[in-house]
């Protein structure tokens, strides 16, 4: 059985150890070395009220977790919000992800977010997967939008409206 529940400081480092699987899997972020402890606790700071972190639990073990990142700093995109879903290895495509997204459209809308933005890759045909079954649509491709390795990587924008 699945929990999905709001992270706790002590989920840090299981979010980091996920965020950088996501990392070095190369599938899921232009982000090219991995995290540190501090870093993750200044990301986690940064985290709390309106933005969001959400973690998925399954026999007491954080397997998953999402989370709601402002999008702009401009006033007139406050209710836009950037989302990130990061899944464990051993975890992925099974479900994981559509459970956590669902809980985080409910926390975006109680915070009075009327859309999600996400930038995937446009290979990441998983994750694409689980956006498009919960209603995401394509907005369209950044070409070379950032280097990853030295090369360039194309980034897809979706989103939806909550």
């Amino acid at each position: 059985m699945l929990l999905i529940r709001g992270a706790r400081d002590t989920d840090i480092e299981n979010i980091r150890l996920i965020y950088n699987q996501g990392i070095e899997d190369r599938i899921a972020t232009l982000e090219g070395a991995t995290k540190d402890e501090a870093y993750m606790r200044n990301w986690f700071e940064t985290h709390q009220g309106r933005y969001q972190i959400l973690v998925a639990e399954a026999n007491g073990e954080v397997v998953g977790w999402a989370a709601i990142n402002p999008y702009s700093s401009r006033c007139a995109y406050d209710g836009v919000g950037d989302i990130s879903v990061y899944i464990h290895r051993n975890w992925r495509g099974k479900g994981v992800g559509s459970q956590l997204l669902q809980k985080l459209e409910e926390a975006g809308k109680e915070y009075k977010f009327y859309k999600f933005v996400l930038f995937t890759f446009p290979f990441n045909k998983l994750g694409q997967g689980l956006y498009r079954k919960l209603g995401y649509r394509e907005v369209g491709v950044f070409h070379n939008q950032g280097l990853l390795d030295g090369n360039f990587i194309d980034v897809m924008a979706m989103e939806k409206l909550l």
